[in-house]
């Protein structure tokens, strides 16, 4: 089932760079509408959970230190077939490969510091929203 909605953070990276207005200008002139966003800073123990699917995987450690290393802006987006149009505008995680105009060719710097981080499907997306915005039907 493809929904509307996907869920997005500019990541340590992003912000302390200076990018944010730049990543939301690119978000919203590709036709997505910003429909919940929070500038935020994660916990050791917040990032932990929301990365749990990779516990077991050996980067694991250090992306969690590094989700926790300053602030984010998490955001909502809705769009028309939402998770796969973001998935296209934000480019590879490997900043080096990401498509000339994508966020990450754009912005990122390394696959560690990739600037955003954009949910994989529509059910990663519901849960990563809900993660951070407990009351979503709201919006």
């Amino acid at each position: 089932m493809t929904t509307n909605r996907t869920f997005t953070m500019i990541k340590p990276d992003g912000v302390q760079n200076g990018h944010i207005g730049a990543i939301l200008d690119h978000i919203t002139k590709a036709g997505f509408r910003i429909v919940a966003m929070k500038y935020t800073s994660l916990t050791t123990t917040a990032a932990g959970k929301f990365y749990e699917v990779h516990k077991e995987r050996p980067f694991y450690k250090d992306l969690v230190n590094y989700m926790s290393s300053g602030p984010i802006v998490a955001a909502i987006l809705e769009k028309d077939n939402a998770v796969e149009d973001f998935r296209k505008i934000i480019g590879a995680t490997d900043p080096s490969k990401a498509d000339a105009g994508t966020i990450r060719a754009l912005y990122a710097k390394s696959i560690e510091a990739n600037a955003v981080h954009g949910s994989d499907s529509d059910e990663n997306a519901a849960i990563e929203g809900n993660f951070y915005f407990s009351q979503l039907e709201r919006y």
